[in-house]
Formats: C-alpha cells, sequence, structure tokens
C-alpha cells in the first residue's frame, strides 16, 4: 500500500540526498554487464553484492541480445561500480567493509580473459571483484568457498567438470585466489565463506547499539539452506555432486525494523518442462524467507525462476529485476509475478534494463513496470517503517533522478 498522508516525516516527501545516519540504502547499480548491489547500512557499514563483468570478448556481450556498457565506454564495468560506490557511500568512502560473490559466473564476479590489464599491486588480473577490490580494499569478502560441493582447486575436479570452459570460470577462479592471496598478506582481507543460518556473520560495524532492529540473516549457499529455527540447516546436495553454479548461490535476507529485502543470485525453482521444482532452492528457501518488501527476481528472471509457490509465499510489494539480457526477463515469470491469484496484494515492478527484443516479445505486459531501465535504488527511512525506490539515469555519467516511487510502508 502507498502511503502519502500518513507519513509524520518531512525527510519521506523530499528528493534524493546523501546518505545519512539511519538511513539503509540498497543500489541496484547498471552497467550493462551483470550484477552489482552497494548496500550502506544504517551505521555506515558497506556491502558490495558481485560485481558483474561479463567480456566483451565473446560475441554475444556486444550483440543486440545484450544491453551495451553503461554509461558509456570510457571506463570498465567494475570502474563505473568503483565511481559510483564513491560517489554514494558515506565518509568519502576509501574501501568496502564486506563484499559477497553469490556464486562464480562472469555476471556476477568477472572473466580474465584477454584483454584484462594486470593489477600494478599484485599478481592478478583486473575484473570484476578483483578489479573493485584493487582500487577499494575489502576488509570481509564473503562467498561459497572452493571445496563444496567439489573441490575446485584440484586439478581432477577441474578435467571432470569443466573440460569445456567456454566463460574461462577455472582461470578466472585461479585469478580470484591469487587476488584474495595477495590482499590478505598485504591489506589484511578475511575471506569468508557464508556459514548458512547466521544472523550476525555480516554486521554492523560501527554501531554503538542504536540499530538493534538491523540484521543480515544468512539463507542459503552450497544448496545448504535454513530451516528458519537457531542456525539449523539442511543440505540437497553431497559432497561430489556438482548441479553447476547457480543452484549454488548465496542468499540473504537483510532487515531494519519491518523492512524485509531478499537477494538470491541466479537461484532457481522450475523444471524442465516449466512447473514448479518442490525440491529446488527456490521451493526450500521460501518458507523461512516469509514476506519481504523488496525482493530481486532470481536469476535476472530468466525461465527457470520465480516460481509459483516461491512467489506466493514471499509476496513482495517490491521486485526488482537486475537484466542485461533479451531473455530477462520471461514472459511467464512475469506472469507469475504480476499475477493476483498467487497473491492479491498490490506489487510494483522495476527492471534496471528492457531491451527492444524483451519489449517487442513480451507486448504490453511490459506496461505494467513502474520503471524499465536505470539504477534502481532502495532507501529505506530511520527506523524501517517506510522506504521509497529512486530510479537514477544510468546512461549518464552523473545520475539525474528519473524516479521517485513511494513512500511504500514497510509491512
Amino acid at each position: 500500500m502507498l502511503i502519502f498522508s500518513a507519513c509524520s516525516s518531512l525527510v519521506l516527501a523530499q528528493e534524493w540526498s546523501t546518505w545519512d545516519n539511519g538511513f539503509l540504502d540498497i543500489h541496484h547499480i547498471q552497467t550493462g554487464r551483470g550484477n552489482a548491489t552497494f548496500c550502506v547500512f544504517p551505521d555506515g557499514t558497506t556491502l558490495l553484492i558481485d560485481a558483474g563483468d561479463t567480456s566483451e570478448t565473446h560475441s554475444r556481450t556486444l550483440s543486440s541480445r545484450n544491453t551495451p556498457l553503461l554509461p558509456n565506454r570510457s571506463k570498465t564495468a567494475p570502474e563505473w561500480i568503483i565511481k559510483y560506490i564513491k560517489q554514494y557511500g558515506p565518509r568519502s568512502i576509501k574501501k568496502l567493509d564486506y563484499a559477497l560473490i553469490t556464486h562464480y559466473h562472469d555476471d556476477h564476479f568477472g572473466e580474465v580473459d584477454s584483454i584484462r590489464l594486470k593489477s600494478e599491486k599484485g599478481n592478478y588480473y583486473l575484473t570484476g571483484i578483483t578489479s573493485v577490490g584493487d582500487a577499494l580494499p575489502i576488509k570481509f569478502l564473503i562467498d561459497r568457498g572452493d571445496r563444496y560441493p567439489i573441490d575446485l582447486r584440484m586439478e581432477q575436479t577441474q578435467s571432470k567438470w569443466f573440460i569445456k570452459d567456454p566463460y574461462h570460470q577455472i582461470k578466472t577462479l585461479k585469478n580470484y585466489w591469487n587476488f584474495i592471496e595477495f590482499n590478505s598478506k598485504n591489506y589484511g582481507l578475511e575471506r569468508q565463506t557464508l556459514e548458512v543460518g547466521r544472523k550476525n556473520q555480516i554486521r554492523l560495524l560501527y554501531s554503538k547499539g542504536e540499530y538493534v532492529n538491523f540484521e543480515v540473516q544468512n539463507i542459503a549457499a552450497n544448496g545448504i539452506y535454513w530451516l528458519g529455527k537457531g542456525t539449523k540447516t539442511d543440505s540437497i546436495f553431497k559432497q561430489g555432486e556438482y548441479p553447476g553454479e547457480n543452484p549454488l548461490s548465496l542468499s540473504i535476507k537483510i532487515s531494519y525494523g519491518s523492512f524485509d529485502y531478499v537477494t538470491s543470485g541466479d537461484l532457481s525453482g522450475v523444471d524442465q518442462h516449466g512447473s514448479t521444482d518442490f525440491d529446488s532452492m527456490e521451493s526450500l528457501i521460501a518458507p523461512t524467507i516469509g514476506i519481504v518488501d523488496v525482493a530481486t527476481l532470481n536469476h535476472h528472471g530468466n525461465r527457470d525462476s520465480q516460481n509459483s509457490l516461491y512467489v506466493r509465499t514471499i509476496r513482495p510489494r517490491v521486485w526488482i529485476g537486475q537484466t542485461w539480457s533479451s531473455d530477462h526477463p520471461d514472459n511467464n515469470v512475469l506472469r507469475r509475478i504480476l499475477s493476483k491469484k498467487l497473491y492479491p496484494l498490490e506489487r510494483d515492478l522495476f527492471a534496471t534494463a528492457m531491451l527492444p527484443p524483451n519489449r517487442l516479445v513480451l507486448g504490453n505486459i511490459v506496461n505494467k513496470y513502474k520503471a524499465q531501465e536505470g539504477h534502481v535504488v532502495v532507501r529505506v527511512y530511520p527506523g524501517g517503517r517506510f522506504y521509497k525506490v529512486f530510479v537514477f539515469d544510468a546512461s549518464q555519467e552523473h545520475h539525474k533522478i528519473i524516479g521517485d516511487f513511494g513512500p511504500y510502508q514497510s509491512n
């Protein structure tokens, strides 16, 4: 429900202002090369979720199938991410407190190819998160680890599962490991594996107890999922099984007062026949996520995501699609997330991009979106009772506000 007259604070009626204590800002950055979400917590603690950097050596990246590099080609995607963070981060930001990599795909952590530049600091190339972390030292780097459900560091594993490796995942991982080793020794980086069930692994670092209603709940990683009580978990995979990267994605839920936000990388929940897969990660995590205010589309809204059970269960007021391809979002995914039969409540849709092929194929249903392109920013106001959604023009270096929606009242 949109709330206007009930808001007592004048700040809710104002346009965008710089971050200040008490605000929770969640920036979905659109570079055209994959996911990047920059969060500033109420005390100024920072978190970057993913740093996508698809390679321009692949024909698809430069084709009409994909979004162009935004705002222009004068910088790489991670360089634009760095500039964005410096513009919207707190206290003349010079470092990142947390960085979280949901899984090891190019549109989430980068790809080493023949045109990447080598770091002037250490023995690693600059792509995705290694490029961001080279410019903005990271204190805590959280990912899904290397050893489960397969040991990615073993040559036997690499030769078995990655005989064909068109997007250089192993080469990029080795570069990522070099980055971690160098920055751990020289800049105090601490690498951690996401511990499912915990709600204090990602925490406020500068608060003196004034934001006790803020927390980050770890929902899933590596096919391990939280059962909703304490730190109890279960798993759908065993050691030695490798379903591909997407089902191993990390999922977290950020809560501030009555406001809840969930993001889950490329998790999916639709089987090969287009039906709800009740044994999928989407289906298994939906009950523990519960109803949220804002959710990002799993797997960019691709055809295998947002199954009916998931949509019916988490029923967000706001859906945000981090999109970069002409198959983001899928028509049936849109119909599910818009369905009043799955949940009768109002909902608003936002996308970081909507390519011409999407508009052509999807038809009038795209008119359901409040905004179809740009940086999508969720601002939660002090205490967590209200939030707004701002859309910034991603085609310009200086981000003009092209949309201002809300305020919404948190659940």
